[in-house]
């Protein structure tokens, strides 16, 4: 018998030890997809570097992104409302905030993952003071009838844009803290649900509801990835839509976009609820399957309200028609996929934290696109949510940036333990 052959024949009396590549993911303390990852296509075959492909479909969406804003508020100073602003001044300020979020991107690159897990706590309470300061009159603006910017200087900050990233990591490091006693109610998910609860309250202040159902998701998926209970789960979704069913019925406002979400067309709700939701249905059929051609909008010409904003998607239907809708949903479906891989790579290397904050990354953006987009295709009640990388808001744009850069460093790091280094 060779040396070799030795080396790989166990002593006596003792049973060959279990390859660690064979270990199943039922052993891990969370979930990650139901089979081996070691056996899954999704692997990366390159072990160094940065995931390319993610970054180009990044630059993708705010390239698209600033050219939409751009033709969708170029007529804009022909409205009273705006006419001291250049035709160009939306679009500039939507490249400043780009170039702005592009510097930040990188500073929260250098950024090692285990740093954001020890300041997880302190960046919630941070994100709660600045919640609180926006309520107070001197110091958060009031802009059609929501107060829920804070001004520095020339700029405009939204204090619920840092609130998703700061819960977000929040509710990853709570999960990995608690992963012992996750099965129990009153320890593990009760606490977490105070802690979104008192967000809420903060965001329907402001107004800004539309915010606190992207947090309460984001907290809510990361529950359910950390191996909370599925009857916990879908206990506590029950009681969120709940909530949510009745804020509606008890806010007339409320209740009027859902009856004009429900008829856009009828005689009471054209001029009014549903005035915003028909004329992007409008935009949308105008733009058949090929679209009118970049710049040809007419809804845009002051009929479609918040056209660079919320509504950008109906703009994209009418410039670049079906074709554009259908690769605007491809390249969301690719990045929120692509970034749940990832959060998968770092769980099945022991890295929970890292991966449950990727995975939340992933929900916090798909479901956001989802969001908007059904409201614009008139599948979804009207609810003031842009749309990722591409609709005009600065603070938006940073958080989805530094949302990215996170991303890429646990992907760095997983790739670096995968070489056998250090993360």
């Amino acid at each position: 018998m060779t040396a070799a052959a030795e080396t790989l024949t166990p002593p006596a009396g003792k049973k060959p030890r279990k390859p660690r590549s064979r270990q199943r993911v039922d052993d891990l303390p969370v979930r990650i997809g139901g089979m081996e990852y070691a056996r899954t296509a999704s692997t990366p075959s390159r072990l160094l570097g940065f995931d390319q492909a993610l970054i180009w479909v990044c630059v993708a969406l705010l390239a698209w992104g600033l050219v939409m804003v751009y033709s969708a508020s170029i007529a804009l100073p022909d409205n009273p409302r705006f006419e001291r602003y250049s035709p160009n001044h939306f679009a500039m300020r939507h490249a400043f905030w780009i170039l702005l979020s592009f510097v930040a991107a990188l500073i929260t690159f250098q950024v090692r993952m285990d740093w954001w897990e020890k300041m997880a706590p302190w960046l919630f309470v941070v994100s709660l003071a600045l919640l609180i300061a926006v309520l107070i009159p001197h110091i958060g603006n009031m802009v059609n009838g929501a107060r829920r910017w804070i001004s520095l200087g020339p700029i405009s900050f939204q204090p619920s844009e840092l609130a998703k990233i700061a819960v977000l990591l929040y509710a990853a490091d709570y999960m990995v803290r608690k992963m012992d006693v996750k099965e129990r109610f009153f320890r593990a998910v009760l606490p977490m649900g105070v802690a979104v609860g008192v967000v809420g309250l903060l965001l329907l202040a402001q107004p800004d509801m539309g915010a606190f159902m992207v947090i309460a998701v984001i907290a809510m998926g990361i529950l359910f990835l950390g191996g909370v209970n599925a009857r916990m789960f879908f206990l506590i979704a029950f009681v969120l839509v709940g909530i949510f069913a009745a804020m509606i019925w008890a806010s007339p406002w409320r209740r009027e976009r859902i009856f004009a979400y429900l008829d856009p067309w009828s005689e009471e709700h054209a001029l009014g609820k549903g005035y915003q939701l028909s004329h992007a249905l409008i935009a949308i059929g105008r733009g058949e399957v090929f679209g009118v051609g970049l710049g040809g909008s007419v809804e845009k010409l002051h009929w479609l309200p918040e056209a660079h904003t919320d509504f950008l998607t109906a703009i994209i239907g009418e410039e670049f028609g079906l074709v554009g809708l259908v690769c605007v949903i491809f390249l969301f479906m690719w990045l929120t996929r692509r970034i749940m891989v990832i959060g998968r790579q770092a769980i099945a290397l022991d890295r929970v934290f890292s991966g449950l904050v990727a995975q939340g990354i992933g929900l916090w953006l798909g479901f956001q696109a989802f969001i908007n987009i059904g409201v614009n295709l008139g599948a979804l009640p009207t609810k003031g949510l842009t749309l990722p990388f591409m609709s005009y808001g600065g603070s938006a744009i940073l958080a989805n940036m530094v949302a990215i850069a996170i991303v890429l460093r646990v992907d760095v790091e997983n790739r670096r333990l995968m070489h056998g280094g250090r993360a």
